[in-house]
């Protein structure tokens, strides 16, 4: 489904990313919706009639960022929403910038898109709460001439302009790898994937199947049990690993788990049964939480994703848009079919973090701090 990107393309994005931004009100681990104020020195917010927030309220072009949900993941307020408003900022200080976080209602987040269009938006940068669903979004928006930009997980069955993830088949790959190299020949594995309505869990779980189906295949490592986790909520998550304990008499030898919110709650079901850190449990954000597990050896691996690259070359995309103007070519990397095209797509990549690279990659990089890390709800 994805084309493999070359080195040179990849070394272009990286150019045509800019250097490293400051992101103002980041803090490890909160979330709350709009909770968060992602605005630079001299820029104002307010709340209009929608209950959205306009950053720039005297801008000459609108942009709406519209995000899922701040129940399964800390990111989109602390990290996503700021990085791309102060690199909108950056790039055009003039821009008005709409933000919306729909807490996990696809209903709501049509409601969002439909307002912010209403409001003038000429781009919508949109992270879907149900990938499918949100094709009824782009319909509407092409209709009013409004562009959209897929963000972190891609629109389905819609005539998308752009698409800005990372190589989703590949974090599925480097987990199913992570189990493949550390569960003992003939282990049982247990599956635990995202939500089946996020395109992004069914290419995590399709990366990981292209690893691991071989090996079930040919016995060198058995799955005894597979589910999708509705919602990505941890406590479905801890539900189903009970589940497969019940179902297999704990016998469990490794157990893949599409993100570290769900890995927290399959911990919870292992450490119930005196199996916790005596398993592999994998995992993917590299949360705080996560990575607390880590050090703590209950999580064996998380998968960081540079989300302020992600968030910055969105916002390089819609601001050319926003302008009227064809977005830089350098940045384009990939493409990726939806069902309806071949959807143009920046496409960055994901790493394995570990207890012994902890210090060079999400430390090294600014994306947390060991303070935070160590404070940390396990």
């Amino acid at each position: 489904m994805l084309q493999k990107k070359t080195k040179a393309a990849a070394a272009a994005l990286l150019l045509a990313l800019p250097l490293a931004v400051s992101a103002c009100g980041q803090s490890g681990g909160t979330s709350g919706g709009g909770g968060s104020a992602g605005n630079s020195a001299g820029n104002s917010a307010g709340t209009n009639a929608t209950g959205s927030t306009d950053t720039n309220a005297s801008g000459s072009a609108t942009i709406a960022l519209l995000l899922p949900e701040t129940a399964t993941s800390a990111r989109y307020e602390t990290q996503d929403r700021p990085d791309f408003e102060q690199t909108v900022q950056q790039l055009a200080p003039n821009i008005k910038v709409i933000y919306n976080n729909a807490q996990g209602n696809a209903t709501t987040q049509q409601q969002q898109a439909e307002a912010a269009i209403t409001n003038g938006a000429k781009v919508l940068v949109l992270d879907p709460v149900d990938s499918k669903a949100a094709a009824t979004i782009v319909n509407e928006a092409q209709q009013a001439g409004v562009k959209v930009i897929s963000y972190d997980r891609l629109i389905t069955g819609a005539n998308v302009d752009y698409y800005v993830s990372f190589d989703n088949e590949k974090v599925g790959q480097l987990q199913g790898q992570y189990i493949a190299d550390h569960t003992p020949k003939g282990g049982t594995v247990v599956m635990i994937d995202g939500a089946q309505t996020d395109n992004n869990a069914l290419l995590f779980a399709k990366g990981a199947h292209d690893v691991l189906d071989p090996l079930f295949a040919n016995g060198t490592l058995k799955k005894g049990y597979e589910t999708y986790t509705p919602d990505w909520l941890p406590a479905n998550g801890q539900r189903e690993m009970e589940q497969a304990l019940t179902q297999l008499n704990n016998k469990v030898d490794g157990v893949l788990v599409a993100n570290d919110g769900l890995a927290g709650a399959v911990i919870q079901a292992l450490r119930a049964q005196g199996l916790a850190g005596k398993v592999p449990v994998t995992g993917q954000d590299a949360t705080d939480a996560g990575l607390h597990n880590i050090l703590q050896g209950l999580q064996s691996m998380t998968v960081y994703k540079a989300v302020k690259q992600e968030a910055e070359a969105a916002a390089k995309l819609a601001v050319a848009l926003a302008q009227g103007q064809q977005p830089d070519a350098s940045l384009i990397n990939g493409k990726v079919n939806n069902g309806t095209k071949d959807v143009p797509s920046v496409l960055l990549t994901p790493v394995v973090v570990t207890k012994d690279n902890i210090q060079d990659t999400v430390i090294k990089d600014g994306y947390t701090t060991m303070d935070k890390i160590n404070a940390a709800k396990s």
